[in-house]
């Protein structure tokens, strides 16, 4: 399989997407800002955005996946349709159910999603309505799931890595549509939004439908049956969505205790939009790949092939993620300033947000090696081990929230950076009980180029921060100079590229990468 090129398809993708996405954080923190309405609405987005993530960025392709694939290639076509068309009416079937309970009994699942917001009726009122509009989104996800699935099973990234893409493109055109309105930080712009993520579902699913057709997928509703594959399915895909989405799970969790905090729902929120774009490009991008890749190689009885694919994996995710972890940690201040510094977001909502923002990117190494190594047991059919290390990480973060925020509001300090703080470390947790398992199992190595490599590239990122700590010191009041939003953001840019040919010098110097073999890894027909 051509890894790398696979990797490049998922990431460029996801960094459109992720473009895209800032587009809208900008659009809607202008529109927004951190008030009340913007509360309600990351409460209403989060909910079935987290079903989102959990579904179609890898954790319910971890069951999926290696059933599908194994059907697909061991009993051909037919046989792998019928049982993408028997999951898609179970989780159909399972999914209606829990919408029309959840629509129905919204207002006391509220209490349980932001149990801080019934000391304020008006923003409480305000989640209800927004989060029982968006609520079908997840009925719309359950199907972008599993097709998604299929498609990578057989080699196809580019549908299911756009998904993200519409859904960003459409909330970008509501927040201009409300702006010119005139419905700026009013619940109206609220209502738009939910209405958007709505319409951004039903469209979602039409493009992951068109992608199955050019597959020759495509499913036909069927009546739910309980069947031996779906019996399956469901032993190993509940572990699987919990083992594989708990980083969404510390922030859907932290979200709810920030509820008690005015505004640090969604100063949480931008701050996550941050670090997500690493943690996207790059951890999903090797999930999504590895998964098909490593399942394919241990029906092969190539061991060696799979020991190739995680080191490289490994040294692909760190390449990539400690230099970005370092960047957001060191001038966090400056990111948040020129991305999302007008209009209803002002500056102490810029330090705020930098702050919590620079200590979740000291968990973003975290977030994506349990992105590298999750795989190797999904692909083993073992979910269970994972769901146990995710429920121990999820503890930790519960009780670890809970303790840092009201200590730290005792101290008079922000109370939601003990939430960064908490997420980030049970981050390391999981990760560290992901690898020790594996590494006692002699089921991950690491390679000489591995071990040669992995401290070359944080020396790299080393040198990297120095070079930005000192340039944003020399030039940072060109980054908040007042003159406009390009004048600015051009500023940035400059001190991002200045960072990144710092890093890319360094890795070619030391010998981590060479240019013949970047043209090998992504020339065509080149493998990993």
């Amino acid at each position: 399989m051509k890894l790398y090129k696979a990797f490049a398809t998922v990431g460029g993708l996801t960094l459109l997407s992720r473009i895209f996405g800032f587009v809208r954080d900008i659009l809607i923190a202008a529109s927004l800002g951190t008030g009340w309405v913007a509360d309600a609405f990351v409460v209403a987005f989060r909910f079935p955005n987290l079903f989102r993530r959990l579904f179609g960025e890898g954790a319910f392709n971890s069951a999926f996946v290696p059933i599908f694939a194994k059907k697909f290639e061991g009993e051909g076509k037919e046989s792998a349709r019928t049982f993408a068309e028997e999951a898609m009416a179970g989780l159909l079937f399972v999914l209606l159910i829990l919408t029309i309970i959840a629509e129905l009994a919204m207002p006391f699942l509220m209490f349980a999603l932001a149990p801080g917001f019934d000391a304020e009726p008006e923003k409480f009122d305000l989640a209800v309505l927004l989060t029982r509009i968006t609520m079908p989104y997840l009925l719309c996800m359950s199907l972008v799931a599993l097709m998604s699935g299929a498609l990578n099973s057989v080699g196809r990234f580019a549908e299911s890595s756009s998904v993200s893409i519409v859904l960003n493109v459409v909330m970008a055109v509501a927040t201009i549509i409300a702006l010119w309105l005139g419905y700026k930080a009013g619940p109206e712009a609220g209502i738009i939004q939910a209405l958007a993520v709505f319409a951004a579902g039903i469209l979602q699913l039409a493009l992951l439908m068109w992608g199955m057709k050019r597959a020759g997928l495509s499913l036909r509703l069927r009546w739910p049956k309980w069947t031996a594959d779906l019996r399956r399915l469901w032993q190993l895909g509940i572990p699987g969505i919990i083992s594989g989405g708990v980083t969404q799970l510390n922030i859907a969790i932290g979200t709810m205790i920030a509820t008690m905090q005015p505004g640090a729902v969604s100063q949480l929120y931008y701050a996550d939009r941050l670090y997500e774009l690493p943690l996207a490009i790059v951890g999903i991008a090797v999930g999504v790949v590895l998964l098909p890749d490593v399942a394919r190689q241990l029906r092969a009885g190539n061991v060696e092939g799979v020991m190739d694919s995680q080191n490289r994996s490994l040294e692909f995710a760190m390449l990539l993620t400690i230099p970005a972890a370092l960047a957001l940690a060191i001038i966090p201040t400056e990111i948040v300033g020129v991305l999302f510094e007008r209009g209803a977001f002002t500056a102490a909502d810029t330090e705020a947000t930098s702050m919590v923002l620079a200590v979740f990117a000291l968990g973003l190494p975290a977030f994506v090696l349990i992105k590298v190594f999750s795989p190797a047991y999904f692909a083993r059919e073992d979910t269970k081990t994972p769901m146990r290390y995710a429920t121990i990480s999820l503890t930790a973060n519960t009780l670890g929230s809970i303790a840092l925020f009201f200590l730290f509001r005792s101290l008079g300090w922000m109370p939601h950076l003990g939430i960064a703080i908490a997420t980030a470390l049970g981050g390391w947790l999981n990760a560290y009980l992901l690898w020790s398992t594996l590494h006692a199992q002699g089921a991950f190595v690491a390679d000489a180029r591995l071990r040669r490599n992995l401290p070359l590239i944080a020396l790299a990122s080393i040198a990297m921060g120095a070079v930005l700590f000192i340039a944003a010191h020399v030039f940072g009041p060109e980054l908040r100079s007042g003159h406009g939003i390009l004048a600015d953001t051009l500023a940035l840019t400059g001190l991002v590229v200045l960072g990144m040919a710092v890093f890319a010098g360094m890795i070619l110097a030391t010998g981590v990468m060479s240019p013949a073999q970047f043209k090998r890894f992504t020339r065509r027909g080149g493998s990993a």
